[in-house]
């Protein structure tokens, strides 16, 4: 009897699981929180890094190529962004970028919150410019 050692092209229940206990839907979508590990990689593969810290904070250093947009001005965002394209929301701890993600699904944007904010984002190897 033999047995393939190929894996299956569908994720098992266990996989499935933890995408849903991690917070990742199991459509493909982000789903409402990253990790920074994970962010890094979603942006090197063409996500929008997305910084939603007021101004002051975003001068005092931010990552190379984000678009900023203070929360308070999150209503401006969609002009800014690509409808297919995911977007991880960035903020200094975490608060601030789930609230503007949460608001970009509700415009139907695929868009995650990166936990841990920006001191996560650079414990990751993610760059800041100051």
């Amino acid at each position: 009897m033999t047995t393939s050692s190929t894996p299956s092209a569908t994720p098992s229940v266990l996989d499935r699981l933890r995408r849903l206990v991690g917070g990742q839907p199991d459509d493909g979508r982000l789903g409402s929180k990253v990790k920074a590990a994970q962010a890094l990689d979603l942006v090197r593969d063409g996500a929008t890094l997305l910084d939603v810290r007021e101004s002051s904070e975003w001068k005092s250093g931010h990552a190379p190529g984000a678009i900023h947009v203070a929360l308070g001005n999150i209503d401006q965002a969609p002009r800014r962004l690509h409808q297919g394209r995911p977007i991880v929301v960035m903020c200094a701890s975490g608060m601030r970028s789930r609230t503007a993600a949460k608001h970009l699904r509700g415009l139907g944007f695929d868009a995650a919150s990166l936990a841990g904010g920006l001191g996560a984002w650079q414990r990751a190897g993610g760059a800041v410019r100051r």
